[in-house]
């Protein structure tokens, strides 16, 4: 079955997209579920849609606008946020709405016929073309490279930042990477599950790992590893049931998540029951 499905070119750059993408769920979803920036990825995530919608407008590839407007938006929210008194997530909401509305405006005078914007909004990763696995091989490697580079740093970054600014660690610079590493990341996730359904793809496989593994460097790696195991099954299940591919992967890794939760509730009642038990034996 497996080597039936390699056979199609759509089908093996779909596998090396959900790759890449699992590699960036794993570095980014952690730092971002670790550093309580969730909402605002959600926010820059449908920021990108007005860049998107420009570089239709224009003629260019609207990925490129998306990660313009993406970084442009997360290095708002970060200024905006600390110079006024408007909350982030606040400042989040509206850029999340004026991206959004951008984007349908620039892509409704955009000449000729209107584009299908689905696969942007929702993802369609078995229609991920040879040059969109460049430009999100070179946005992945980007982050890994940042990511080994600053390794230490970021992790004591992530923990306490407080405890790194007293070990000398500019935390500002750190802080302008996440506020960077974040949209690049966010780029190279739109094309698997869309931009309505990307903080569910940061945020499931990271909270799967940390219910498992208590270590950073173990989150980060098992993420990686569940989120590669959801992209391939929900892509092998997406093709033969004939479904969106990443309302698939979504909704598989969502099942499991709270199957885990159950499961995991359900074992410490019962070790909780055990001891209290054994407690009151003399």
């Amino acid at each position: 079955m497996i080597e039936a499905i390699l056979n199609y070119t759509f089908m093996q750059n779909a596998l090396i997209a959900a790759l890449l993408a699992s590699i960036v769920t794993g570095i980014i979803g952690t730092i971002a579920i670790e550093k309580k920036l969730i909402s605002m990825s959600g926010g820059i995530a449908h920021a990108s849609f007005g860049g998107i919608g420009f570089g239709y407008l224009l003629g260019f590839e609207p990925i490129w606008g998306g990660l313009l407007f993406a970084i442009g938006s997360s290095v708002l929210i970060s200024r905006i946020s600390k110079n006024s008194k408007m909350k982030a997530d606040t400042i989040t909401g509206i850029l999340w709405s004026f991206g959004m509305a951008l984007g349908i405006l620039f892509v409704s005078l955009a000449p000729g016929y209107m584009p299908d914007m689905t696969s942007y909004l929702f993802g369609d990763i078995l229609s991920v073309s040879t040059n969109s696995i460049i430009y999100m091989t070179l946005f992945t490697a980007i982050i890994v490279f940042v990511f080994i580079m600053l390794f230490n740093h970021l992790i004591m970054y992530m923990f306490d930042e407080e405890y790194a600014k007293a070990r000398g660690i500019n935390t500002k610079l750190l802080e302008w990477t996440v506020y960077i590493m974040i949209p690049i990341g966010i780029m190279v996730l739109i094309k698997i599950v869309g931009i309505i359904l990307t903080i569910a793809l940061m945020t499931i496989p990271v909270s799967i790992a940390k219910l498992l593994c208590k270590s950073m460097k173990r989150v980060i790696l098992a993420s990686i590893l569940i989120s590669v195991l959801f992209s391939f099954v929900g892509l092998i299940i997406s093709y033969y049931v004939n479904i969106p591919s990443g309302v698939c992967i979504i909704l598989l890794s969502t099942v499991v998540y709270l199957a885990l939760i159950i499961v995991k509730r359900r074992i410490q009642k019962k070790l909780h029951a055990q001891r209290v038990h054994g407690a009151k034996q003399p």
